[in-house]
């Protein structure tokens, strides 16, 4: 959930139309009154959507293999560039339903951004982005349960939410799943070494957890 108290963090590449060529021009022997042909909507070229995502896929994974360095100086802008891509639908009707959401979460109007994110997750189920969104209001909220079942959905589509499992192991931990919350973070932590409620989750439940083992 974009460490879940950071709420404005949160990211499809856009699918490339290909138009149809325009029909043919009218014969001169059509009747004057036949109405004039229209060019057909663009089409979604099934290669070129294959082709995107598969683009998109190699540049995440491009993005982890260098997040997953705990040395990396540019982390936080690789962070930035893999929300930025998490952040796009591929649908410009989905982004601007995501970007008042957003707008209401800011100005804590948070049973606006709900309605706007009852609609994204319902017309974009495919959109992890729009469940981490609104598993974020239902977090500020406290309303820990429909939280936790939007980051399983979040997981379910992006396994690698390292925003995500950092908020599920907040919420673990507060309602008293101390090894759960543990695995969660140390999950997240795998993904991004360098995030910061990771950390601080790990240092707090590490020996407590392990202590209860012993």
């Amino acid at each position: 959930m974009g460490y879940l108290a950071q709420t404005k963090r949160l990211t499809f590449g856009l699918i490339l139309l290909v138009s149809v060529p325009a029909m043919a021009q009218q014969s001169d022997e059509a009747p004057a009154n036949e109405a004039a042909p229209q060019t057909l909507p663009p089409v979604v070229s099934e290669s070129v959507v294959l082709s995107e995502e598969k683009a998109r896929a190699d540049h995440l994974d491009a993005l982890f293999a260098r997040l997953s360095q705990k040395d990396a100086g540019d982390w936080e802008r690789v962070q930035s560039e893999i929300n930025g891509i998490w952040n796009e639908s591929g649908s410009a009707s989905m982004n601007l339903l995501a970007r008042r959401a957003d707008k209401a979460i800011a100005a804590q109007d948070y049973e606006t951004a709900l309605v706007h994110l009852d609609d994204l997750v319902r017309l974009a189920p495919d959109f992890a982005e729009g469940w981490n969104k609104r598993a974020t209001v239902y977090f500020i909220q406290e309303n820990y349960g429909p939280s936790l079942d939007d980051i399983a959905r979040t997981l379910q589509l992006e396994p690698r939410h390292f925003g995500a499992l950092s908020g599920l192991g907040i919420i673990l931990d507060r309602v008293g799943d101390s090894e759960g919350a543990l695995a969660a973070f140390r999950r997240a932590s795998r993904l991004h070494p360098n995030l910061e409620g990771a950390l601080e989750g790990i240092k707090k439940l590490a020996r407590e957890v392990e202590g209860e083992r012993l």
